[in-house]
């Protein structure tokens, strides 16, 4: 989760990534986000972000997000 904390620190340092769960719905995040994101979980964990699982649940928190990842993961 730290790793996943530090790639959101990066992009946005004004945000509190560790309790915020409307990334997507405040517009905090936007789809130029998301896409670096998915490039930087793939090369982070190794883990590629299917389209279908690219919804805005998925993304709306770190939580949701590292919860995508261990999923995919396993």
């Amino acid at each position: 989760m730290e790793e996943l904390l530090e790639i959101l620190e990066e992009m946005h340092p004004d945000v509190d990534f560790r309790t915020c769960d409307t990334l997507i719905d405040s517009n905090i995040l936007d789809s130029f986000d998301i896409i670096a994101l998915i490039s930087e979980i793939k090369m982070e964990f190794g883990v590629t972000i299917p389209p279908d699982e690219i919804i805005p649940e998925n993304f709306n928190s770190a939580k949701a997000m590292y919860e995508l990842i261990e999923r995919l993961s396993d």
